[in-house]
């Protein structure tokens, strides 16, 4: 058992609470400047403690992207499942996208960032893949191969995002949107693209 600084854990537990902790400092701050530090700091343990669960800041995010790779994967399942329309559903994954990043800052910088590329981050990949996969399944219902499937997932993606950042930023809201209407907007902005994508398909 470990004893650090007044916290008591087991050390299953100060490994899921590591986890939980980066993911709440990200939520208040974003990625840029988190450390290990400041994550042992706020979970009440030496700075010593992390690293014998994570060997390295890396180690740490890619067990932050796994976790926010699955929540991330879990909405949008809940948004889509009962939709039967294609578009809808894909546009609907999109604006979970930025309702997501807006609410926990947990989007593409955290789930690629740097020093993710480690093979031994398994259970990082194998989430992360199988996000991607819930998204190219979702653009390949309404294109007419995987070349323009990922062209259309990518311009998605890069709009979506950027519907985020621009409220995270202070645009949107200086500009009088909320974040429910900054999602609305995400979400109409991609049913205009994946329309355009379909009609360009049908000629």
């Amino acid at each position: 058992m470990i004893h650090d600084m007044g916290g008591k854990y087991h050390h299953g537990d100060l490994h899921a609470e590591l986890v939980r902790v980066s993911l709440d400092l990200i939520a208040e701050q974003g990625v840029e400047g988190f450390s290990v530090a400041q994550v042992a700091k706020r979970a009440n343990v030496s700075a010593a403690a992390p690293y014998r669960h994570f060997p390295d800041r890396s180690s740490l995010m890619s067990a932050v992207a796994a976790a926010a790779a699955c929540r991330l994967r879990d909405l949008v399942d809940k948004v889509i499942t009962e939709e039967p329309d294609p578009v809808t559903r894909l546009a609907s994954a999109q604006g979970t996208y930025t309702r997501f990043f807006i609410d926990t800052r947990l989007g593409f910088p955290v789930l690629f960032a740097d020093g993710l590329a480690n093979p031994e981050y398994t259970e990082m990949h194998d989430q992360r893949r199988a996000m991607f996969d819930t998204f190219l399944t979702l653009s390949l219902a309404v294109t007419d191969g995987h070349a323009t499937a990922l062209e259309l997932l990518e311009q998605l993606n890069a709009q979506s995002h950027g519907y985020g950042a621009l409220y995270l930023d202070g645009v949107s809201p200086r500009m009088g949107y909320s974040a429910d209407q900054v999602v609305a907007k995400s979400t109409r902005a991609a049913r205009i693209v994946i329309e355009a994508y379909r009609t360009a398909g049908q000629r």
